[in-house]
């Protein structure tokens, strides 16, 4: 069965400048690292062979002495190039298309393996052709030649070394923005500049808000809440949102003038386990703090004072992104048989595809004419929550997988010790929707979990 996944990003560039790099597929390994080197047989066209080297000790080694050339197949000038690659019992096509756009280009990397050898090429092969795509176009968008406009935003992105923060940095350079990541440690492979920040105190970082044009900061440094829910843990959970967020607002103040757009992560599960209960921008927080709540209400809370002209406290629901904890392992459970519901099943699971969430962010720096934002809490979250059953019942159709028996939360409670988790996040939920959103004009382009694992899953 042919397997195909896609990844689109819009470019500032005409196409034939993003052909310039894309068209050429010796310049492969200049935005992808995943590719050691090309070998062209011959000039490009349609017919023309070549051999490509995959990074890697086992898997490179392995490819340059048994895999046989690729070929051209696809070739049409400033549109579309295609190669495929024979593969033991199979084959792989990956496919770069260029469409025109507004004020750019409209980029797609398309991989289909087929053949019986699909899912095994597809789960050794893809997994390092498809590491960070954004990221990767990004590159290529520096490449053919993309600058920060004359009057592009600096946005400087705490936590932008995160799963998250990389595809925001990455989805804005390749529109043009500047984007500075503030992070604890430098990424070499990272194609944005970098500062170091110790994430606590004011230091030489600050120097990293104070731009001749437009500034924005966008915060979503923290650590993952995929951890032992422990006293420790927890304490480790809220200083690692509070103590960032309180460097910024102090760094904030002593600047000459405002920043020009804030937006601060918050998280959906501010609201804890909320039941039945309908939660939007205005529905008041649950008393006692339990668990999340303690955590996120701190992390809120500690933006007060900041230093700015417009903000956006951006509670957010859980991002699918096929390169996100979340969604990797959930396909991951429900692929070795374990896609059945959790509990009882009702608990409700609030969710948005990455390219809404992108979209949410972006108009709230004021980059869509299309889109304007009142300040204040904001719920990144798509208007169509589902049960825990029927997440469960449409990876298990999205992955080709039988129906399989429930969790009970006792087995899952054990399975979060053993896997060092919390077995809260899949017991619990919430349904979480925006009031704001849909007056303010945005429209979501994946509403619905069937067309959003669609888009982000291989079918």
């Amino acid at each position: 069965m042919a397997r195909t996944t896609r990844y689109t990003q819009f470019i500032a560039l005409p196409p034939e400048l993003v052909w310039q790099v894309v068209g050429d597929p010796a310049r492969w390994p200049e935005w992808n690292p995943a590719v050691v080197s090309v070998r062209l047989h011959g000039p490009v066209a349609v017919g023309a062979t070549g051999d490509y080297l995959p990074r890697g000790r086992l898997v490179g080694a392995i490819h340059g002495r048994t895999a046989p050339p690729f070929a051209i197949t696809v070739l049409r000038p400033q549109r579309e190039l295609t190669i495929e690659q024979p593969e033991p019992a199979g084959r792989m096509r990956l496919t770069w298309r260029l469409i025109p756009a507004e004020g750019g280009t409209n980029l797609t990397q398309e991989l289909t393996f087929s053949g019986p050898s699909a899912a095994a090429a597809r789960t050794v092969v893809a997994r390092l052709l498809e590491h960070d795509p954004r990221v990767c176009f990004a590159r290529l968008a520096r490449l053919a030649g993309l600058a920060p406009k004359p009057d592009a935003l600096t946005v400087v992105i705490a936590g932008g070394s995160g799963a998250l923060g990389r595809q925001l940095a990455a989805d804005l350079v390749s529109r043009g923005q500047r984007v500075t990541i503030l992070t604890r440690r430098r990424d070499p492979a990272l194609p944005f500049d970098q500062v170091e920040w110790d994430g606590k105190s004011v230091g030489k970082w600050v120097t990293a808000l104070s731009n001749p044009g437009k500034t924005a900061i966008v915060n979503l440094a923290g650590e993952l809440v995929d951890c032992r829910p422990t006293e420790r843990n927890v304490i480790e959970l809220r200083s690692s949102r509070v103590d960032p967020t309180a460097a910024l607002v102090a760094a904030s103040a002593a600047l000459p003038a405002p920043v020009d757009y804030w937006v601060q992560a918050s998280t959906t599960a501010i609201w804890s386990d909320a039941g039945e209960t309908r939660c939007t921008e205005a529905t008041p927080l649950p008393v006692g703090l339990p668990q999340m709540t303690g955590v996120a209400e701190p992390w809120e809370r500690a933006f007060d004072g900041a230093n700015t002209k417009r903000h956006t406290i951006l509670r957010t629901s859980i991002v699918l992104d096929p390169h996100a904890p979340a969604l990797r392992r959930l396909c991951q459970l429900t692929s070795a048989g374990l896609g059945g519901r959790v509990g009882r099943g009702d608990q409700w699971f609030s969710w948005i595809h990455i390219e809404d969430w992108l979209g949410i962010v972006r108009a709230a720096l004021g980059l869509d004419p299309d889109v304007t934002l009142p300040d204040g809490i904001l719920v990144a979250a798509t208007d169509f929550p589902v049960r825990n059953r029927e997440l469960m019942a449409a990876l298990r159709r999205h992955l080709h997988r039988p129906p399989a028996p429930p969790t009970p939360g006792p087995v899952l409670k054990l399975g979060a010790v053993l896997l060092r988790t919390d077995a809260a996040l899949g017991l619990t939920g919430r349904h979480a929707t925006s009031a704001v959103l849909g007056p303010a004009g945005f429209r979501f382009r994946y509403p619905r979990l069937a067309d959003a694992l669609g888009d982000l899953l291989p079918h």
